[in-house]
């Protein structure tokens, strides 16, 4: 199968549509560290997620980028995702992680957990423009999931 990327954004946070509220989910701030990496190839592996096969090179310089910021999505206390995202010149803001790993997937939460990871990206300052990419290789409720939340497409390539 062809991979096709599509590029998504949102240009005010009023654009944000939320999902309703799943009790027992929140986002928690993590560190940069090994349980990032690891997060990354339990949830991205199965989707051939470009982060899953890493070097240990490329880790460490992903890892050092000090304008990068890492959330965990907890369930009632348990991980069950990892988001993050980076803000950039001019007031863009890249989401470059969002994923549930695979127990929690199909569980009703993915939903929410973006609504919440959407709505800390825009509670950055500056923040004018909230932005990721996602592929036919990722989740296929991945891109149905964006555009209920508000997401409109500004790219599709194969």
């Amino acid at each position: 199968m062809e991979e096709i990327v599509t590029q998504l954004e949102m240009t005010a946070a009023e654009q944000l549509n939320p999902a309703p509220v799943v009790d027992g989910v929140a986002l928690e701030t993590a560190g940069a560290g090994p349980v990032i990496r690891e997060l990354h190839v339990r949830i991205g592996t199965p989707y051939r997620w470009p982060s899953a096969s890493r070097t240990d090179d490329d880790w460490e310089r992903w890892l050092a980028d000090p304008g990068r910021r890492y959330r965990l999505v907890e369930y009632r206390g348990e991980v069950a995702g990892a988001a993050d995202f980076e803000p950039r010149p001019g007031g863009d803001v890249e989401i470059t992680t969002f994923g549930l790993l695979p127990e929690f997937v199909g569980k009703g939460l993915g939903g929410y957990a973006l609504t919440l990871v959407v709505a800390d990206a825009w509670a950055l300052r500056g923040a004018r423009r909230v932005w990721l990419r996602t592929s036919t290789l990722d989740h296929p409720n991945a891109l149905p999931n964006y555009l209920r939340r508000g997401f409109r497409s500004f790219s599709r390539r194969a």
